[in-house]
């Protein structure tokens, strides 16, 4: 599925292509000309939008083709799409199911996740209750098409991902996310026995951060890391895609500084069970 990122991505592309063909190069030479790091296959990913360059990568680029004239004005597009907004208004016209294949496709791609969430359970984590009334609520916030069912089934389809051979998931949630209501008291019931079933599984490691827990950076917002590729954080108004290393080094930073207050195993699932408890729900 095609977004406004990728078709940025790729419009940056043709012009690297364009710049290749007025020099009259094949992929393969530019590739030579580039000399050591450069391959005909990575002139055909950047050219295709399947990988974005660096500036350093640009200037070589504009260099070897003989015209370094355009570096400033490609290192202006892409400082353009970098941190990508994608607004919620434009994404949710076709609806919430939309938006969930795109984030799937992310998640396809990527061998290593890390994410977190302060005050709810992770997509990724949630039963098909929960989600319906996360979704509903986002629809009445967002006065976005109401494809509740739909979404709701492509978020569970999603975690069929949680098993798949050679994925990781590194998952934080913080302690309110097992405590707020977004939802009634059975289906929070529900979907903390969820968490506890999810304890254990071998691709998948979730740490909570307590109440009590001492903090060396106050958390703020949800964020999800995929590999050392791409950022994707949610505001009210729009989703981020950040994909330059700088920024993605400080989100990686970000968890990992995170994670040193997080609890695991029996820690995490007596939390669990606490909040569980505090329900008085069978």
């Amino acid at each position: 599925m095609s977004t406004d990122y990728q078709q940025a991505r790729e419009q940056f592309g043709a012009q690297l292509r364009e710049l290749r063909l007025t020099s009259r190069l094949t992929g393969t030479q530019l590739a030579e000309r580039l000399g050591d790091g450069w391959t005909k296959s990575k002139i055909s990913k950047l050219e295709n939008g399947k990988q974005t360059a660096e500036l350093e990568e640009l200037r070589q680029w504009t260099d070897a083709t003989g015209q370094p004239e355009a570096y400033e004005g490609l290192v202006a597009q892409l400082r353009g799409f970098r941190s990508h907004i994608r607004s919620w208004r434009k994404q949710l016209a076709a609806g919430h199911k939309p938006v969930q294949q795109t984030i799937a496709a992310e998640y396809e791609r990527s061998r290593t996740i890390h994410g977190f969430e302060s005050v709810t359970v992770p997509g990724i984590l949630q039963t098909p209750d929960y989600a319906r009334s996360i979704f509903t609520r986002y629809a009445e916030l967002q006065r976005s098409r109401r494809d509740t069912e739909e979404a709701v089934r492509a978020r569970v389809q999603r975690q069929e991902m949680l098993y798949a051979p050679g994925k990781r998931f590194r998952v934080l949630i913080g302690e309110t996310a097992l405590r707020s209501l977004i939802c009634s008291p059975s289906v929070l019931a529900v979907q903390l026995d969820r968490l506890t079933g999810i304890i254990g599984v071998d691709t998948v490691q979730l740490g909570v951060i307590p109440f009590a827990a001492s903090l060396k950076i106050p958390p703020t917002g949800g964020f999800w890391i995929h590999d050392e590729r791409l950022v994707t954080v949610e505001t009210w108004h729009a989703e981020l895609w950040i994909d330059d290393p700088d920024s993605i080094a400080t989100y990686l930073r970000t968890w990992q500084t995170l994670r040193e207050s997080a609890v695991y195993g029996a820690d995490a699932q007596n939390l669990i069970n606490h909040a569980r408890q505090a329900l008085g729900t069978r």
